[in-house]
């Protein structure tokens, strides 16, 4: 059996439409809660949990830097309660993470082997939880992310959609470059690194979309894709009041995940093409 922590978020429902549901037993917070161990333990116990693919976080980049304590609850207590009672009983781990961990002064993609050093307390409690459950789980995956979107749940691409139809002109932050990556070609990735995770492996892999773009090049595919008629224009993250700093540029490099499962990995603008069908308000 498969557990599937965080299950009402963007990965947790792209997942639940791609596996068997008399495989996979989807929980979130009002079933299961995964800053309290008793309870994670209890339901890998009770309902013989052979994998864990753990997508339980607190997601508010903004809020996290106010809701300290709940982010820390979350990112980096629940990650450890989740790997300490897979290992207890010999369960395997899949755990999601972001590009959020780096401060993106790099000009070139991050690898798996660089530093991470976050600039917000979200990155700081996610690498956090990586670094627990990579201490804690004999058998484990951490799958570091970015910029995700898909039809369910808030992200960028719902957002801009709503805000487009409403408005002649919205502006968007042009000196932030990353990867929008689809929830549906990370959960493919996912499936496939169930059966792999096992005799000790003990790994990080970066997995995106290819390409690059800023937040504006984004925001103007979108807007383009959909047909709205709204101008997108450039400001600077500066102009742009928010609580939480973010990495610059936080680009990751697929090359090791690559070499390792012979994956091709689709562009972004063809996986947005493909999922936006599906994606409204």
């Amino acid at each position: 059996m498969i557990l599937i922590t965080g299950a009402d978020g963007q990965m947790g429902r792209t997942l639940k439409k791609l596996l068997k549901p008399s495989a996979a037993l989807f929980t979130d917070i009002d079933k299961l809660d995964v800053s309290n161990y008793d309870s994670v333990e209890k339901t890998i116990r009770e309902n013989g949990v052979t994998c864990v693919i753990n997508c339980a976080g607190y997601t508010d980049v903004d809020g996290a830097e106010t809701k300290i304590d709940i982010a820390y609850a979350v990112n980096a207590l629940g990650a450890r309660n989740v790997a300490i009672a897979a290992a207890k009983h010999n369960a395997s781990l899949i755990h999601m993470s972001t590009d959020y961990v780096f401060d993106g002064n790099n000009f070139k993609p991050y690898t798996e082997n660089d530093t991470p050093h976050p600039i917000s307390v979200y990155g700081q409690t996610k690498l956090e939880g990586e670094l627990f459950v990579l201490k804690n789980a004999p058998n484990c995956v951490v799958l570091r992310s970015s910029w995700l979107y898909s039809e369910y749940g808030n992200n960028f691409v719902k957002s801009i959609i709503s805000l487009a139809r409403k408005q002649t002109e919205i502006k968007v932050i042009y000196d932030q470059i990353g990867s929008p990556t689809y929830a549906g070609d990370v959960a493919k990735i996912i499936e496939g690194l169930v059966p792999v995770v096992k005799n000790g492996v003990k790994k990080i892999y970066h997995y995106s979309n290819e390409g690059v773009c800023s937040w504006y090049g984004f925001a103007r595919e979108i807007v383009s894709l959909k047909n709205i008629k709204c101008e997108v224009l450039p400001i600077e993250s500066q102009d742009h009041l928010s609580s939480a700093k973010r990495p610059h540029y936080s680009v990751l490099s697929k090359a090791k995940i690559k070499k390792d499962f012979g994956i091709k990995i689709l562009y972004w603008r063809d996986s947005l093409k493909e999922a936006i069908v599906n994606i409204d308000e």
